[in-house]
């Protein structure tokens, strides 16, 4: 494995699900808009952290998972 997954499962699921209904919103609501692509972007960037199970925002915070901090010691 090349990183070290700083999300657990319960936050990789409300991201996924919460990129998938921003991705519908921006297509079927603000279809056209800048703002509509704001959001697709967004919920892209969501449902792809999330099934990859590493955000590169927690990462830069210096954020671990429990069990990689008691692996290190």
């Amino acid at each position: 494995m090349i990183y070290r997954k700083n999300l657990y499962r319960w936050e990789q699921f409300l991201r996924i699900s919460g990129g998938v209904v921003m991705v519908i919103f921006g297509v079927a609501a603000m279809r056209g808009s800048l703002v509509g692509y704001g959001l697709i972007g967004a919920g892209v960037a969501l449902v792809v952290t999330g099934v990859v199970g590493w955000c590169p925002m927690c990462a830069v915070g210096g954020r671990r998972l429990k069990s990689a901090r008691q692996a290190e010691t």
